[in-house]
């Protein structure tokens, strides 16, 4: 599977990968810098944000579903800015969201973290037409969020424990009974980070410190190990043409002397999957004020 580099800009904390499948373009973000990043075959594009902003889910041609530190706003792109739908664990000044992703229902899940990554300060939430609830926690890091491509099955990570666990669902998309561990990668040494699944149902891992992205099949058993040319690797996304392209983000946060040429880049993975078009978010009316963002 070739690996090329999709887009240079070296993210401290990139995070968040989302193909657009209206706008054929792939979107992310860069947590430390507080920016939104997107790529499609006009160039790049960049907006920044008053406040630390990690992960989307779309919900039309203009409009994305964007997790703040404090809120989840739905945000124009052309106008580059967005209004508060509504208030994530924003009482409390030590969390910030994370990893997060939209689900066959029309909901989207998303993460809480502590800033510094405090052990035992996140969540893992879900926001599902008007409503936001408090599902799991405490949660350390979380990541991992991903889908049964038939909305039977959700899971997430503690990237802090290393264990993946799935939860059933119900109809509407709301959990049903407790998480079981799915995949314990600690006895491996490995972290994972954003996950994706593929049409075929396996699971497509980012490895924080692993310098790769890992595949486990739906029953869990170990299928591939793409390297990557960067050592922090947080987020994949499938798009392009057939959903066959693999995309994903690193960060050099942390690294030092250590960081490499292409730490904090975006990757992109030919002829992987097929993966499938992200699920769009059911929009509801904004019930907070307008929070205003630049794009440049």
């Amino acid at each position: 599977m070739p690996v090329t580099i999709f887009d240079d800009r070296a993210c401290v904390l990139g995070e968040g990968a989302l193909w657009h499948p209206g706008r054929s373009r792939l979107y992310w973000f860069d947590i430390d810098r507080r920016r939104l990043l997107g790529r499609d075959d006009a160039g790049p594009r960049e907006w920044a944000f008053a406040e630390q902003v990690s992960a989307a889910g779309w919900i039309d041609d203009g409009r994305l579903l964007v997790a703040s530190e404090t809120a989840l706003l739905d945000f124009d792109l052309a106008r580059g800015a967005g209004r508060r739908l509504a208030a994530l664990d924003a009482g409390n000044p030590a969390t910030r969201s994370n990893d997060g992703r939209a689900d066959p229902r029309g909901g989207f899940w998303i993460g809480t973290m502590g800033k510094g990554g405090a052990r035992g300060l996140g969540a893992i939430w879900r926001w599902h037409r008007g409503e936001l609830r408090r599902l799991f926690a405490p949660v350390s890091i979380p990541n991992a969020i991903c889908f049964d491509p038939a909305g039977g099955w959700a899971q997430f990570a503690d990237t802090a424990t290393g264990a993946v666990m799935r939860v059933a669902l119900d109809g509407a998309g709301w959990p049903r009974g407790e998480p079981v561990v799915f995949l314990d990668l600690a006895p491996l040494g490995l972290k994972p980070d954003g996950a994706v699944v593929d049409a075929g149902g396996a699971t497509w891992i980012a490895l924080w410190g692993g310098g790769g992205v890992g595949v486990w099949g739906p029953d869990g058993s170990p299928r591939a190990r793409i390297a990557l040319p960067a050592l922090q690797v947080t987020c994949p996304a499938f798009g392009g043409a057939g959903m066959a392209t693999l995309y994903a983000t690193s960060a050099r946060v942390g690294l030092g002397d250590r960081a490499g040429p292409r730490d904090g880049a975006t990757f992109a993975i030919a002829g992987c999957g097929p993966g499938l078009p992200e699920p769009r978010v059911e929009a509801a009316p904004p019930v907070e004020a307008d929070g205003a963002a630049c794009a440049s």
